[in-house]
């Protein structure tokens, strides 16, 4: 289905305009696909970043700004998410033995755990969402970089 057809809009200003309406469009698209498949484990998108940023660490604790650093949606409260994962059991948060300001975060086994049972369905969902070759895929990916790049230095 086209944009035009999932907005119920026929006409644009511009290209770039349907662009970016098209990108914020399919964003949300994915994040509620996401969002139903993660909502039977208890957890929410942006937790399974968390705990995805946590098992990368191999073990060493992460800081809160680290997570907010590494998190694809930066404007969530990375504090508020690590309290429910850890309401959960899905992580530790302990005092940073160091800087008792700072706070280390890391990744229970239960947390692994729920990764590891996610993993292929995860890959299975995202092949489903995303029903395009790997090579459009590629197009895509050098396109948003692209997009991105060009943000960064205005």
């Amino acid at each position: 289905m086209t944009l035009e057809e999932e907005i119920k809009q026929t006409k644009f200003k511009s290209q770039y305009q349907k662009a970016i309406i098209n990108i914020l469009f399919t964003a949300g698209w994915i994040e509620n696909e996401h969002h139903r498949f993660f909502k039977q484990y208890g957890i929410s998108s942006h937790q399974y970043n968390i705990l995805r940023i946590l098992r990368g660490q191999n073990g060493n604790p992460a800081s809160m700004g680290m997570l907010q650093e590494r998190m694809l949606d930066r404007m969530s409260n990375a504090s508020r998410l690590v309290e429910k994962l850890k309401q959960k059991g899905l992580v530790d948060r302990t005092e940073n033995k160091k800087d008792r300001r700072q706070v280390d975060v890391t990744i229970t086994k239960s947390g692994l755990d729920l990764l590891n049972e996610t993993d292929d369905k995860v890959e299975l969902i995202q092949n489903a969402i995303i029903h395009i070759s790997e090579e459009e895929s590629k197009t895509i990916n050098l396109l948003l970089d692209k997009l991105r790049d060009k943000i960064k230095t205005k």
